[in-house]
């Protein structure tokens, strides 16, 4: 596979992810900070908030702020929910999205409506808010999925783009076949999964391994596509290539990382389904009672309050920061997660066991103990003065006199 067909399997597996109508951060992040400033002057010439905090402002088109901004961010900000809305309708699997759609559809309706003349119900900061909110939420999640996708292009990049057969031709990776012979250079990355059938390297192999001390590898010996031949040529017969490498097969557990949804993650997505069916039957029920009673425009009013309360705010916004947050923290120490429901599950983890030292290098040289006596180490630590070397040097605070400089050390 080559660096495009990786990146497109990528691209088709974000797709698949969840029913967003867009997977790239950067489109979630630019709505968000244009809603926000939107949403800035809906929330500040609401009646509702000027009365909760006892201001006012009175200016020429003042009633306006709301309907033309609310209607910018209900289109712009809230268009993504709202194509993910129909998408889990068309699935027949109502979800978060669909919560979402629902509850800034109806409350725009009504705010439109109000606009009119036809009701008196103000939505206009509510949605605006709401809208924020929920593209805060998805920027930050469509982040994390952004960045465990940048790992299966990082492995991608391991293999080379061309492979030198021994006859010495080159060809595109991809179209190598099992039983071609190719020669490794010095300093290049075997391009398929093979054995040796002539010379003898030290291979890198910390991109399988985690070690990086090159092990020596000889006629016969398995080597991997990806891993490096530091100090002689070599050449490899070909044996599996393209999803049946081992670099394939990292790269199908970190896919299966991207896909596996934490116990968190499925209880949300099931108690949106769920509250979805919940809000829309209370909805009708409260329309119902309402419009009994004779009161049309209150089983208005109070329909639509139940439907645009319904949506969860924090729950749209917890569960991508989570994610988003585990992920982030666990790439920046080096640790792939094949199942997030594992990780989890590490809160309740007693003790730990490491199959090897390598694991435990911290990659710090540190003296632990020194033989011989005061004189000794200052005779040491006078010739390490001026080194390379990584010996620890005795700090300054600590000296009380000078330490010696011999002209010369045997």
């Amino acid at each position: 596979m080559d660096h495009s067909q990786h990146h497109e399997h990528g691209h088709e597996h974000g797709q698949g992810h969840d029913k967003h109508a867009g997977h790239d951060p950067e489109m979630f992040r630019r709505k968000f900070w244009l809603s926000l400033a939107l949403t800035v002057p809906v929330v500040l010439t609401s009646e509702m908030v000027m009365d909760w905090f006892g201001y006012t402002l009175d200016f020429p088109g003042v009633d306006l702020v709301g309907p033309v901004l609310g209607s910018v961010i209900f289109f712009y900000g809230g268009w993504p929910f709202l194509v993910g809305g129909v998408r889990e309708v068309r699935d027949r699997a109502p979800g978060m999205m669909l919560l979402i759609s629902m509850a800034i559809t109806v409350a725009y309706a009504a705010s439109i409506l109000t606009a009119l003349g036809a009701f008196d119900l103000d939505f206009w900061w509510e949605l605006a808010a709401l809208v924020t909110i929920m593209l805060l939420g998805h920027w930050q999640e469509m982040k994390a999925i952004g960045q465990a996708q940048g790992a299966l292009s990082a492995l991608a990049a391991l293999l080379p783009d061309e492979a030198e057969l021994v006859t010495g031709e080159r060809v595109p990776t991809t179209s190598l076949k099992q039983g071609d012979v190719v020669l490794v250079r010095s300093g290049g990355r075997v391009p398929a999964d093979g054995r040796i059938v002539e010379g003898a390297a030290e291979l890198d192999e910390s991109m399988i391994t985690g070690e990086s001390r090159p092990v020596p590898r000889q006629p016969g010996d398995r080597v991997v596509a990806g891993t490096v031949a530091t100090d002689s040529a070599i050449r490899v017969r070909v044996d599996a290539v393209g999803d049946d490498t081992a670099l394939a097969g990292i790269q199908r557990l970190v896919a299966q990382a991207q896909a596996s949804a934490g116990r968190a993650q499925v209880l949300a997505d099931r108690f949106a389904a769920m509250l979805f069916y919940i809000a829309t039957a209370t909805g009708v029920v409260t329309f119902a009672a309402w419009w009994v009673t004779g009161d049309l425009g209150e089983a208005v009013v109070r329909t639509v309050t139940v439907l645009v309360i319904a949506c969860p705010h924090a729950l749209g916004l917890a569960i991508p920061l989570v994610i988003a947050l585990s992920t982030a923290v666990s790439a920046r120490a080096g640790i792939l997660v094949k199942d997030r429901l594992a990780l989890e599950r590490m809160r309740t983890v007693d003790a730990v066991l490491f199959d090897k030292t390598g694991t435990l290098t911290k990659g710090a040289h540190k003296v632990t103990g020194v033989a011989g006596g005061p004189d000794v180490l200052r005779l040491a630590a006078g010739v390490e003065a001026d080194s390379e070397h990584p010996w620890p040097r005795p700090s300054s605070r600590r000296r009380k006199t000078p330490l010696p400089r011999p002209t010369s050390a045997r």
